[in-house]
C-alpha cells in the first residue's frame, strides 16, 4: 500500500491543517503549469484527497480485508480504476451501485470562474476514453453531479468535483478574496492601481486617500457566479510596501511626526 504520509512529508498524528498544509506547499512546488512533475503532482493529489477526507482517512488507516472477487461489490483487480488521468486529475472510482458509475474531478477555482463545458478523459478497464461534460454554475468542493449515459456501457456517470486549494484566491460563497501589494506612498496619498481578475481580465481600482493597510477594496461583479449564474464581487486586500530608499528630508519629517 502507498504510504501517503510519506507522500505528503507528514507523520501518521498529523492534524486535518497540517495535511492541508503541507499538501498546499508541495502542490505549488510541483504544479505541471510551474513546471512540476505531473507524475509526482498527481501523487501528492491523491495522497490529500485520502488523508483530507476524514471517512477515507480512518478507512486507510484501518485497512479491511479485501472480499473475492464475486462476494461483494469488489472489482477484478487487474482493473486499475484509481490510475489518475489528464491536467484535470480525473479519478475513476468502484461503482457505489450497478447503475451508476464514479470518478472523481480535481478543478482549480478559475475553473469554478468560467464553468461549462470540458474534455475529460475517463480511465476505464477497456482504456481511457475522452468524454465531454459541463462543469456547473456555482459548483462547491465535494459537490456530485450525475451526467446521464456518460459511464461505461452507457451507465449514468456520477462526478465528484474537487476544488485545489489556492494561494492567490479564497472562495466566500460567490465572492474571491485576493491581495495586492501596493506603494505605502499610493495608499497615503490615494491613486488608482491595475490588476487582474479570477478570470485574467485587466481592472482598474482607485485607492482612496489615507487608506490603511489591510483595507478591502470592491470590485463587482468580478468574482464567480452562483448556482443561477449571479456573479460576486471580488474584493482585494490592500498591502503596503515600503520603499528602499527615502529621501533624507522626508524621512527627518516623518521621524519628527513620530515623536508627537
Amino acid at each position: 500500500m502507498i504510504d501517503y504520509y510519506s507522500t505528503l512529508g507528514v507523520p501518521r498524528t498529523a492534524s486535518a491543517d497540517e495535511i492541508k498544509k503541507a499538501y498546499r506547499k508541495l502542490a505549488s512546488q510541483h504544479h505541471p503549469d510551474k513546471g512540476g512533475d505531473t507524475k509526482k503532482f498527481q501523487e501528492i493529489q491523491a495522497a490529500y484527497e485520502t488523508l483530507g477526507d476524514e471517512q477515507r482517512r480512518a478507512a486507510y488507516n484501518h485497512p479491511q480485508p479485501q472480499m473475492p472477487f464475486g462476494g461483494g461489490p469488489q472489482f477484478n483487480q487487474a482493473f486499475n480504476f484509481n490510475e489518475i488521468f489528464n491536467m484535470f486529475g480525473t479519478q475513476f472510482q468502484h461503482p457505489q451501485n450497478r447503475g451508476h458509475a464514479r470518478m472523481t474531478l480535481w478543478i482549480t477555482i478559475k475553473d469554478v470562474a468560467n464553468p461549462g463545458s470540458r474534455m475529460v478523459t475517463m480511465g476505464t478497464n477497456t482504456g481511457s476514453h475522452n468524454i465531454e461534460i459541463n462543469i456547473p454554475n456555482g459548483i462547491q468542493d465535494g459537490d456530485n453531479v450525475q451526467f446521464a449515459g456518460l459511464g461505461p456501457n452507457r451507465q449514468d456517470l456520477v462526478i465528484t468535483f474537487r476544488i485545489h486549494p489556492d494561494q492567490t484566491w479564497q472562495r466566500n460563497g460567490n465572492n474571491v478574496t485576493t491581495e495586492h501589494t501596493t506603494s505605502i506612498w499610493k495608499l497615503i496619498a490615494g491613486g488608482d492601481i491595475t490588476m487582474l481578475d479570477i478570470r485574467g481580465n485587466q481592472i482598474k481600482l482607485s485607492i482612496p486617500v489615507q487608506t490603511q493597510p489591510n483595507s478591502l477594496l470592491r470590485a463587482r461583479g468580478r468574482g464567480v457566479p452562483d448556482r443561477s449564474g449571479t456573479l460576486g464581487d471580488m474584493l482585494v486586500r490592500i498591502q503596503a510596501e515600503i520603499p528602499r530608499k527615502i529621501p533624507e528630508e522626508l524621512l527627518a519629517a516623518i521621524q519628527l511626526e513620530s515623536t508627537k
